[in-house]
């Protein structure tokens, strides 16, 4: 008896790749960290970018506060969704990094506003973004299943789950600061955030599942002697 492995989160052409830009984000996030460390105002190019953006009027507004909204509990609706979606396709492995991955990405952005101790208004911790980095993980882990699962190659594949990264990310990180809840370098290390724990975590549950799958397939074959 042999066990059969579903089909892998972080496909085969993209891995490398993957590893590097991680390695890349996740040194984005460190050295934002550590200049804006205990600081309480914008950087040049936060002051420079909040002038533009910070304060849009209707129906604009009203986009930034449905984005914004993404964040807050309500989020989990997205989330459960594609859960579900996962389930329904019978992807369990993609089901358990849309859990893993948003919940690593969240929780990593969440004890970094501690280490890193930026604040927004009245001692808000702001570094990075929270809200930046669950959209952008959520996109992450719904474009990475589905990159394998197209057969895209690894040029379509890395352009298709930047772009979705990237847009998911633009988005949730232009309301933050248009609501003047973030500066635009938070939301950048939100971004960031999830583009190092995502590709991570993928690879976790892949190591995982086929540990698990193999350990299966030992103890049937024991069974079948």
């Amino acid at each position: 008896m042999t066990g059969r492995s579903a089909p892998a989160v972080l496909p085969a052409s993209l891995r490398r790749r993957l590893g590097l830009l991680a390695a890349l984000a996740a040194l984005v996030v460190v050295l934002l960290g550590v200049l804006y460390a205990d600081d309480s105002r914008p950087g040049r190019v936060d002051a420079r970018i909040g002038a533009v953006v910070d304060g849009v009027g209707p129906p604009w507004r009203h986009v930034a506060l449905a984005l914004d909204f993404l964040g807050e509990p309500g989020g989990s609706v997205p989330l459960v969704v594609a859960v579900v979606g996962c389930l329904l396709l019978r992807r369990p492995r993609a089901a358990a990094l849309v859990v893993a991955g948003v919940g690593m990405s969240v929780g990593t952005a969440t004890l970094l506003k501690s280490l890193v101790g930026r604040t927004i208004h009245d001692g808000n911790l702001s570094y990075p973004s929270g809200h930046t980095a669950f959209l952008t993980a959520l996109a992450l882990v719904v474009a990475l299943p589905a990159t394998g699962r197209l057969g895209l190659g690894s040029t379509a594949g890395m352009s298709l789950v930047l772009a979705v990264a990237l847009f998911a990310g633009a988005a949730m990180g232009w309301a933050q600061v248009a609501l003047g809840a973030h500066y635009p370098t938070d939301v950048l290390g939100g971004c960031c955030t999830a583009l190092a724990v995502v590709p991570a975590t993928a690879w976790l549950v892949d190591r995982t599942a086929d540990r698990l799958v193999e350990r299966k397939a030992g103890a049937g074959r024991r069974e079948c002697r």
